[in-house]
């Protein structure tokens, strides 16, 4: 079991190499106060996270497997992660793409049951890679496959990854897509499955990938990511957002310009420290009804993978907004209480 703290992310952070890849000195390294954290808030690669409160009261994460089978992470402050397993074995592991990795799962609570919807794919694979979905009781697992439902050239959308689910007004969506449209289907009543004779439709256009639906207000708001993930130091990932009134756009950038002609407004960008930020969780609440995001980024003090960054989440009329629209290096910490 692996546990991550601040002590232990200064050690490894200060113990890799301090020049980016320009040779560009980088910031130092100062030990946080009490009541504050910094990024990353875990250290090693944890890429595409997902994240519920579970009915047990801790927060859990689940990630793409750099860590095999899914990687699974809990915490009580969004600050202090221990890992304490993986959603799947050797033996329980999806099988529909034989050579494929488990990427972008997303976690839900659905009638009683913990419900893991997962992108299944050989890099490059655009026709033959799919979304599959496993269930469970608890939400460490064990999670149990109940096999895909679709591939790419089944659906008629290439690229079918990246995966997000939403209820609304009684009804169940999975909305997906990476870089060749987004798009979204109804599900059954237990979201295992696509909905008879329900129809395809495409909500944003090719500039994104990894979308995220949040309500907040009086509207809906589409957060995805462009660019590169995976280039090491050279990733160009973004993470963006544009609105709506409808659920199902159309979303909308600060001049009206639509998402679907691949305008949007930049939520979290490069800075000196962090490059290829992207692909958020979902938002939560601390107790103090502040909202915080995770993402990806590349950490130039060590550009390995893709670590594991946090976020607070202003709203700004009626806007998101990330301070200086950048990851922080250090900063206030969620609060809870405990």
């Amino acid at each position: 079991m692996r546990i991550t703290s601040l002590l232990l992310s200064a050690i490894i952070l200060f113990s890799c190499s301090t020049t980016n890849a320009a040779e560009e000195p980088l910031p130092p390294i100062v030990e946080q106060p009490e009541g504050t954290y910094k990024n990353p808030v875990i250290a090693y690669s944890l890429p595409d996270p997902t994240i519920i409160k579970a009915q047990d009261g801790y927060f859990y994460l689940y990630a793409t497997e750099d860590i095999r089978n899914t990687p699974i992470h809990r915490s009580k402050n969004l600050v202090d992660w221990e890992e304490i397993g993986t959603a799947f074995t050797a033996e329980t592991r999806p099988t529909f793409e034989p050579k494929g990795g488990l990427w972008a799962p997303d976690i839900n609570y659905i009638n009683g049951k913990y419900v893991l919807y997962y992108s299944m794919s050989v890099w490059g694979g655009e026709w033959t890679c799919g979304i599959g979905v496993a269930v469970a009781d608890q939400p460490e697992g064990p999670f149990t496959d109940q096999g895909k439902l679709f591939r790419s050239n089944e659906i008629d959308v290439q690229n079918s990854i990246d995966q997000y689910y939403i209820e609304e007004d009684g009804k169940k969506y999975l909305f997906w897509g990476s870089f060749r449209g987004l798009y979204a289907i109804e599900l059954s009543d237990d979201g295992l499955s696509i909905r008879e004779g329900a129809a395809k439709l495409q909500v944003a256009g090719t500039a994104y990938e990894g979308v995220y639906i949040h309500r907040h207000g009086d509207f809906y708001y589409m957060f995805a990511s462009i660019g590169s993930c995976c280039e090491g130091a050279k990733s160009t990932y973004t993470t963006v957002v544009g609105r709506s009134d409808n659920l199902f756009g159309p979303y909308l950038d600060k001049a009206g310009r639509s998402m679907m002609e691949n305008h949007h407004e930049i939520l979290i960008g490069k800075n000196e420290r962090f490059v290829g930020t992207g692909h958020n969780s979902e938002i939560v609440t601390d107790d103090e009804g502040n909202d915080w995001i995770f993402y990806h980024a590349v950490d130039l003090y060590n550009p390995t993978g893709r670590v594991l960054l946090m976020d607070h989440v202003r709203w700004e009329q009626d806007w998101p907004v990330v301070k200086g629209s950048t990851p922080s290096l250090r900063a206030k910490a969620p609060i809870f209480k405990l």
